[in-house]
């Protein structure tokens, strides 16, 4: 197999709203014992479905995502792995690793969607030495380096700008807000708000 085929773990650290192709965000994935980061551009929809399942939000009728998961476990098939086993042309290839308890299948799929699947079944997401070695970018410190600048980490005013809007409005008009957004599956606002909640409750 040799070391450019070694499977390695990834952990997704961070989603953020990429400036380089409206509409798109950058879902980043890094090896969990290492420095590298795999950055990759995902369509916004991907990326709800994504956000929503590690901000622990539920939606109110099951997203496609959900309905895969339910339709899975119906029939008692569960994903083991994901794999993101290829990169051809920018595109990263990944594949879901099923089983039902018998038998393990292999299921091509979309990395966002892949994703998006590892967070609903709690599963370990993995890419080989030779992706990361392609397209992996080297994290200097503990900086969150955004694809589309590398140069400036971000500093403390981007955040707090994203959420100031919400800054002014009382904790019971948040909570109203936040059931909004949520009833509108408006889920990258529902995360501002719950940031804003959760800062106060902090402070």
């Amino acid at each position: 197999m040799g070391n450019n085929m070694k499977k390695i773990k990834l952990d997704i650290v961070g989603l953020s709203y990429s400036q380089t192709q409206s509409g798109a965000y950058a879902l980043v994935l890094g090896e969990v014992s290492g420095r590298r980061r795999l950055p990759i551009i995902i369509g916004s929809f991907e990326a709800q479905a994504i956000a929503i399942e590690i901000e622990k939000m539920t939606p109110s009728r099951p997203l496609t995502h959900d309905l895969f998961k339910n339709f899975a476990q119906a029939y008692n098939i569960t994903i083991q792995e994901i794999i993101i086993y290829n990169l051809v042309d920018g595109i990263f290839y990944s594949k879901l690793i099923c089983s039902d308890g018998k038998k393990i299948i292999e299921i091509d799929a979309r990395t966002s969607d892949a994703i998006a699947m590892a967070v609903r079944f709690d599963c370990s997401i993995y890419t080989y030495e030779f992706i990361l070695s392609t397209a992996g970018i080297v994290i200097e410190g503990n900086d969150f380096v955004y694809l589309e600048n590398m140069s400036d980490a971000p500093d403390e005013k981007t955040v707090t700008a994203a959420t100031s809007g919400f800054a002014s409005l009382s904790t019971d008009e948040l909570k109203t807000k936040l059931h909004e957004a949520l009833m509108d599956e408006a889920y990258e606002r529902a995360a501002k708000i719950r940031d804003e909640l959760n800062r106060r409750k902090a402070s």
